[in-house]
């Protein structure tokens, strides 16, 4: 399950590994925290998507720190990470001076770079945001002014006929190009930093839940517990822990549980703590036929999302999505454990139809089959205005060792390496 390439105790490994393993229910009277198995290890990160491998890859290659990552899944990036267009982003959508149009424009460059240097599969292929009315064309120029303050190169406004010379089936009046855009496996990204970083001495426990904290005294320790445990839970005892962990730097990067997670630490301000937001978006194949782009197809972005956009895998295969359905009702421990609806009903496709022929009339009846879903880790809601990443430290929570990483969505792959290095120089400063 672990790999023991640090100095991470044997009776750690063996702690964890029981837990891991264990269908009992979690111990239950958080007063007991004393009759509690306690072990001390130095970096965790909870949570081990791409955001947070990528942390872990950062502090163990480049500062020498040993790394526990956690996570309750079976295996690294079953979330988010692996239910996204695998796009890589230029920064053209985020407001100036965001964490997201800083993140996405130094991530960018960094995930280049890795994957030639790294021989991850990737292609620059571009991408047009396109207007298929008049009536859109105004948002066009503003994304187009918005990417130049990010500092984007290459844009390039371009009247509807010279759109259809790049992409033939293609129909808009005006297109906004933008050349630094491109894709990327993502599953071949996560495998190699999680290499890299196992290589230089992190450990990752898989079926680990992370089910809260306390702070006693100045140090903040993390309750964990088995996924079997939690999957098992009556839903009525009290949820505790089976194992304390006793971090000198905590990491919480669990993507769509880290609000909940962070709800459980006991001495962690709730007001500071965001709202979940949870937005289901599906994706559809296109199927028995050539592909009909070779670039990425946006629309103008929508409410909660950038709009039923062309992706390409990188064999050429062309897919749509995702489109945005908002849900509630979510509690912790689907959360914790990641239980929520992937499934794509075929019916979903109805709408996916007309959204699509707005730019490719050409898109024939019956020619859309069911992808695959993912779930967006959102701040804000339907009827809210667009949220940055959050990104907490000691100055907001007043708890030294820990950062919490919240509504890390879109772009939050192409970003992921520049938030890990935002993440380290917050901790090791």
């Amino acid at each position: 399950m672990m790999k023991l390439t640090n100095s991470i105790t044997k009776t750690l490994f063996q702690k964890i590994k029981n837990i891991s393993n264990s269908s009992k229910p979690p111990f239950s009277s958080s007063s007991l925290y004393k009759s509690i198995p306690k072990e001390k290890v130095d970096c965790l990160v909870i949570g081990a998507g791409i955001v947070g491998i990528a942390i872990a890859k950062e502090l163990s290659v480049n500062h020498c720190r040993e790394v526990l990552v956690v996570d309750s899944a079976p295996i690294f990036g079953t979330g988010t990470s692996s239910r996204n267009s695998e796009v890589i982003h230029a920064a053209i959508y985020y407001p100036p001076n965001t964490l997201k149009a800083a993140f996405c424009f130094r991530g960018k460059e960094l995930l280049y770079k890795y994957c030639k240097d790294h021989e991850i599969p990737h292609k620059q292929i571009g991408k047009l945001i396109v207007a298929t009315g008049l009536s859109e064309v105004p948002k066009l120029t503003a994304l187009m002014t918005r990417g130049i303050q990010n500092g984007v190169e290459g844009l390039r406004m371009m009247e509807g006929y010279e759109a259809t010379t790049l992409e033939p089936e293609l129909q808009c009046v005006k297109a906004l190009w933008s050349p630094s855009s491109g894709i990327v496996d993502s599953h071949s990204l996560m495998l190699s930093l999680v290499g890299e970083a196992e290589s230089h001495g992190t450990t990752f426990s898989y079926n680990t839940a992370v089910i809260g904290g306390h702070i006693e005294g100045s140090q903040i320790q993390i309750h964990v517990s088995g996924s079997n445990a939690i999957a098992n839970w009556n839903g009525t005892s009290e949820l505790d822990s089976e194992l304390i962990l006793i971090p000198k730097l905590v990491v919480n990067s669990a993507g769509l549980s880290a609000p909940a997670i962070a709800k459980r630490m006991k001495g962690l301000p709730d007001g500071i703590i965001p709202a979940s937001r949870y937005a289901r978006g599906c994706y559809f194949t296109l199927s028995n036929t050539e592909s009909p782009f070779k670039h990425l197809i946006y629309p103008i972005p929508e409410v909660g999302g950038l709009g039923v956009h062309v992706t390409l895998y990188l064999n050429g295969q062309v897919k749509f999505g995702p489109d945005v359905e908002w849900i509630k009702g979510i509690d912790d421990i689907p959360s914790f454990l990641n239980m929520f609806d992937y499934s794509v009903h075929e019916d979903r496709a109805k709408q996916f139809y007309p959204a699509i022929r707005k730019y490719y009339p050409g898109l024939k009846d019956g020619s859309l089959e069911p992808g695959y879903a993912g779930i967006r880790p959102k701040l804000s809601g339907p009827e809210e205005g667009p949220t940055d990443f959050v990104v907490q430290g000691e100055d907001i929570h007043g708890i030294s060792g820990l950062v919490s990483l919240f509504g890390i969505e879109s772009p939050g792959l192409t970003s992921s390496m520049a938030i890990a290095e935002h993440v380290a120089a917050k901790l090791l400063k």
